[in-house]
């Protein structure tokens, strides 16, 4: 009896680690469970002749036999994500065992209030599921917040930008206006996860910056976003940098990385400047036409950028740095922080370390929270 559920245990464990994107071949559960090969490859076995597991093609091998990759049966359950930005929210409806299936965008206003605003973005994805996901039903929603996050409780802990959220219940809130289980994560968290897992070639460990209007970063150690004891981990954007001065911070501190780094710092320096910008998306305009000014501050700030990330280089020792957000799409910007952190890090730090763009563009933070949901599905049993 006890074997029958060790064997039950094991095989969900299988089912969670490939449906989270942990592992997609039978050496990577292996290494997971830390199970032999072969006692692996009888579960995986019993999984694809219960029609649970089905193989794909063969991936690339690392010497030896190519490994075949694992994923889960498509189902007709579908998952929602939703990453919420400052001015609008992503919403993504994911076929479980499969991929993201459509997305929409809506205007939102943190302003009005948690409840508010989740009650919106949970009546667009309703609407969403109702006209893309045909007969299947959504079992399951997560979100991602522009804020700090305790992941543990669903709740946005004293969040800048994000006034009367404080407090709030984003989780409980979620489950009540969707009627499903759902998790809650930092948006830059959220990203750090799905570009963790969007290479054939994974490191062991990464850091994804995400450089927009403001900046954030998340932490992942094999396979798992790391919070932190306050939960809390890569906030980078709030470290005290000497180019910043004594300019106020909008977490009320001042001379903060944010102030000069971000794309809300840019658009504040060139219209200082006498430019008519009011967003990012203008000043990456100004950048592509490459203006001299908007240039050199988008290089600037990438040299602010690369400074406090070789802090976190020598530190961490990181496999990859990605870079995402709308700043990372400028070559000015990004060629100045590859250009620091090979100055400014220990040889040995960037000896075999991967500096690379983020890969999945608008889509990260909704493929790793929906990374987060499918694991957390499983431990409840469903």
């Amino acid at each position: 009896m006890s074997r029958r559920k060790s064997t039950a245990a094991a095989q969900d464990e299988i089912l969670m680690l490939i449906g989270s994107g942990r592992a997609r071949s039978r050496r990577e559960l292996a290494d997971a469970l830390d199970l032999s090969p072969s006692t692996v490859s009888q579960h995986v076995q019993a999984l694809l002749t219960d029609g649970r597991l089905v193989e794909g093609e063969s991936g690339e091998s690392s010497g030896g036999r190519r490994p075949r990759e694992l994923r889960l049966t498509d189902r007709d359950e579908y998952l929602g994500a939703i990453d919420l930005g400052g001015a609008h929210a992503r919403i993504g409806l994911v076929r479980r065992g499969a991929g993201i299936v459509a997305t929409r965008e809506i205007a939102v206003d943190l302003g009005e209030g948690a409840p508010g605003v989740i009650g919106s973005v949970a009546t667009a994805l309703a609407a969403l599921a109702a006209d893309s996901a045909g007969a299947g039903r959504l079992v399951g929603a997560g979100i991602s917040l522009p804020g700090p996050v305790d992941v543990d409780r669903g709740t946005v802990e004293s969040p800048s930008r994000m006034p009367g959220w404080q407090g709030h219940d984003i989780g409980r809130l979620l489950e009540n206006a969707t009627g499903v289980p759902g998790v809650v994560e930092n948006d830059a968290n959220a990203m750090a996860l799905g570009e963790h897992f969007a290479r054939t070639e994974r490191a062991e460990h990464s850091v994804t910056v995400k450089a927009g209007t403001a900046i954030g970063a998340g932490i992942v150690v094999r396979g798992t976003v790391y919070h932190g004891a306050g939960g809390v981990a890569g906030d980078i954007t709030h470290t005290r940098v000497s180019a910043a001065g004594e300019t106020p911070c909008s977490c009320g501190n001042l001379g903060c990385l944010e102030t000069v780094a971000s794309g809300a710092a840019l658009v504040r320096l060139l219209r200082e400047q006498g430019y008519a910008v009011s967003t990012t998306a203008d000043v990456l305009a100004h950048v592509r036409d490459a203006d001299p000014v908007a240039t050199t501050l988008a290089r600037t700030a990438g040299r602010h950028l690369g400074e406090v990330l070789c802090a976190v280089v020598n530190f961490f020792n990181p496999g990859a740095v990605y870079l995402g957000g709308a700043l990372a799409t400028l070559e000015p910007f990004v060629s100045a922080i590859r250009s620091q952190l090979y100055a400014g890090s220990h040889p040995m730090m960037t000896r075999s370390l991967v500096i690379e763009p983020a890969l999945l563009g608008a889509d990260a933070s909704l493929t790793g929270v929906v990374r987060m949901l499918d694991e957390s599905l499983f431990r409840l049993g469903r």
